[in-house]
């Protein structure tokens, strides 16, 4: 029985592929190429492509694809892509393990907690309803959408609503980091909004914790505990890399100019998320605090 991976040669999918594969289980991953071994698999979830056998009777599905929603300038193209990427590819895979005679026992399909849209400094857990704005209700709502029917096939589907995932491979830091370490850090736009942060570890024993776990289902919001506003993050960002911090933040239409519309919903907006399903069920994290953690990853 093997635990079936997609994107897992981004940040998120290569990281946790490590892991089980650390844990002594068997990993298939499902590729956009031709496979290069037995770990792999084709698929072409544009074309609604997959291969059954590789899918019959697996242990669990992890579905992690998409394209990267701050890789690019968020051109209408962009967007759609973005969309797309999500939508078609959860249908595509969705599709394939219901019509399968051993179907996995579970799906963790990848969502994010764009779906609540700007909180401002309402705190928000699973039980909240989706926001406003492209993010929530044209990328994570028609997303998570998708897996309905995994569901009403008897599948236990745990919708993964990630946040900002703080790594020294990839994602937001390392873009950051040498204005960081040149002391040009400082706050974006109000510095209010909240960022709501888990780091790389943490979300790959949160989400080995779900594939384990039988009575984790339904949405779950993978962030550390204690989010924090965006002033507190250039403060502990900054301490961490032992330089000062701008005492003036950048202001919003600066940020519009140089990125975009993603500057308006990734940046200048933010949501406070609790992960209440992972506490409730007694899941503990390595890492509670910004600054802990940053010295973890850097």
């Amino acid at each position: 029985m093997a635990i079936i991976v997609t994107g897992s040669s981004g940040l998120l999918g290569s990281a946790l592929v490590r892991a089980l594969r650390a844990d002594g289980a068997r990993v298939v991953r499902l590729v956009r190429r031709a496979p290069q071994g037995a770990d792999e698999s084709f698929w072409n979830p544009a074309k609604g492509l997959v291969d059954p056998a590789a899918l019959e009777g697996a242990e669990a599905v992890v579905h992690l694809a998409g394209a990267g929603i701050g890789d690019r300038r968020w051109t209408d193209d962009f967007k759609r892509e973005v969309v797309r990427s999500r939508v078609e590819g959860t249908r595509t895979l969705v599709k394939a393990l219901t019509e399968l005679s051993a179907r996995p026992p579970a799906l963790l399909s990848g969502s994010a907690i764009g779906f609540y849209g700007d909180t401002g400094d309402r705190e928000v857990d699973e039980t909240s309803p989706p926001g406003s704005g492209f993010l929530a209700q044209e990328v994570v709502v028609p997303w998570e959408a998708e897996t309905a029917p995994a569901e009403k096939a008897g599948i236990r589907v745990a919708r993964l609503r990630t946040g900002l995932v703080l790594s020294r491979d990839g994602g937001m830091l390392p873009r950051i980091l040498p204005v960081f370490k040149l002391g040009l850090g400082a706050p974006l736009g109000s510095g209010e909004q909240y960022w709501s942060w888990i780091s790389i570890d943490d979300w790959v024993r949160a989400v080995q914790r779900i594939l384990k776990d039988p009575e984790i289902s339904g949405p779950v919001n993978l962030t550390a505990p204690e989010p924090v506003t965006n002033a507190e993050f250039t403060r502990a960002l900054g301490e961490a890399v032992h330089r000062p911090t701008m005492p003036l933040a950048v202001p919003g239409f600066v940020l519009r100019t140089a990125i975009g519309g993603f500057a308006e919903e990734g940046v200048l907006t933010g949501q406070r998320v609790v992960p209440r399903r992972l506490l409730e069920a007694g899941h503990t994290f390595r890492h509670m605090g910004l600054n802990e953690a940053l010295a973890a990853v850097l």
